[in-house]
Formats: C-alpha cells, sequence, structure tokens
C-alpha cells in the first residue's frame, strides 16, 4: 500500500507512521509527503527517510482548482492509495476526499475539542483549561467537516494534576 501523509509541522507522527511501516506493523510505505508549510520538520523527515516531497503551498496557485489538480498529479505519480494526515492544518479539497481513503490523526477524544483551530498545542490547552480527567488521540476519516468523521479508534490517556500543554 503506498501511503501519502500530509503534514504542517515537526513530523512526529509522520515519524510514527514511517517507523510503523519499516517495523512491518503497518502493511505498506510511505511514498510521499506532502506539506502546506516549507518551514515544517516533517519535510526534514522526509529526506532523512529518502521519501518523496512536496510543499505545495496555495497561495502560488492562480486559484484553487490548479492547486486541486497539482495535489491529485502528485497523488497518482506516486500511485497513492491512502491517505494521513498527520498535524496537517489546511482543509481537504472535496475532489480529493472523493477519490481517496483519508485519516486524520487528532490530538483528542473527538467529539470533544475539534473543529477548526483544534490542532496541537490548542487542543492541548483546551484540555486543561476544561480540566478534564483523560484525554488521548482519535483517528478518523475524512469527510467534508472539520474532525466530523467516522472515528476509527481512540486511545485515552490520564491528564495528571502537573500536566501542562507541552506534557500532553
Amino acid at each position: 500500500m503506498n501511503i501519502a501523509v500530509f503534514a504542517s509541522g515537526e513530523g512526529t507522527d509522520l515519524q510514527a507512521i514511517i517507523d510503523g511501516c519499516n517495523a512491518n506493523l503497518i502493511d505498506g510505505k510511505v511514498s510521499l509527503i506532502i506539506s502546506n508549510n516549507k518551514e515544517a520538520n516533517a519535510l526534514n523527515r522526509a529526506k532523512k527517510n529518502n521519501i518523496p516531497n512536496y510543499n505545495l503551498d496555495a497561495k502560488e496557485y492562480d486559484n484553487e482548482e490548479d492547486f486541486e489538480k497539482e495535489i491529485l498529479n502528485i497523488l497518482e505519480k506516486y500511485n497513492t492509495n491512502i491517505i494521513f494526515l498527520a498535524g496537517y492544518l489546511k482543509k481537504i479539497p472535496s475532489s480529493i476526499i472523493k477519490k481517496y481513503d483519508i485519516y486524520n490523526i487528532h490530538p483528542s477524544l473527538l467529539p470533544k475539542f475539534g473543529g477548526k483551530g483544534m490542532y496541537g498545542i490548542n487542543v492541548h490547552k483546551a484540555v486543561l483549561e476544561a480540566e478534564e480527567k483523560e484525554t488521548g488521540v482519535t483517528i478518523h476519516k475524512v469527510n467534508e467537516e472539520y474532525d466530523k468523521g467516522e472515528i476509527i479508534d481512540q486511545v485515552k490517556v490520564p491528564v495528571y494534576d502537573d500536566d501542562t500543554p507541552t506534557t500532553l
């Protein structure tokens, strides 16, 4: 299975996917990484692992349709079977959602702390402000609404009194 990973930041989830493929825990290989952020460390992780990678910024295209076509062309070039979002901070266009199975790794127990603007450290701050006793991660299928797709799996972890957004 050829896996494309979309990432905008550090790439720790990306690295876990790469490691899982290398250890045969995931039946596939990361064949492509796309980022919308040229400063994303995920692109460095891609280079270190000899994985083709692209920085695609919608602002560099004349219109959204051209941007979507470019992404679709790249996905097809690498015979992509499945897409994982690993901290990708741009909404996925409908044309891509309709063509591919896409799964997001979200840092909370959805439906809590999901939606636009709820990513990374923002989620962890919200969990602490709400005085939650547990949090976790959710893998869900991507649809056209932020964090509203079918939940595939969740893993819960306790929130300790001395936790900070960084430790969560």
